[in-house]
């Protein structure tokens, strides 16, 4: 599925960033705010995202969300990680 919002030109020469990039951000940034409340799974989080899984754990720390919300899924994930 294929969103489009409206982001101004001002926008992009504030904050310096082509638009593909800004794409990338605000998917991200989205993303990250679902997990952090509770309305995404850190699986599915990701891949709103466009992330691996734990690209997606990794990056969390940029906007100080932590990657444990208490989601029982994300747990048992990371207790099969090596």
């Amino acid at each position: 599925m294929k969103l489009e919002i409206e982001v101004p030109d001002s926008a992009f020469s504030s904050l310096r960033q082509a638009p593909k990039e800004l794409s990338a951000c605000l998917r991200f940034m989205a993303a990250a705010k679902l997990y952090e409340i509770g309305h995404l799974s850190q699986e599915r989080a990701a891949e709103l995202a466009g992330q691996h899984r734990q690209d997606f754990i990794n990056s969390l720390s940029q906007l100080g969300v932590s990657p444990f919300q208490g989601i029982e899924d994300d747990l048992a994930f990371l207790r099969n990680q090596p």
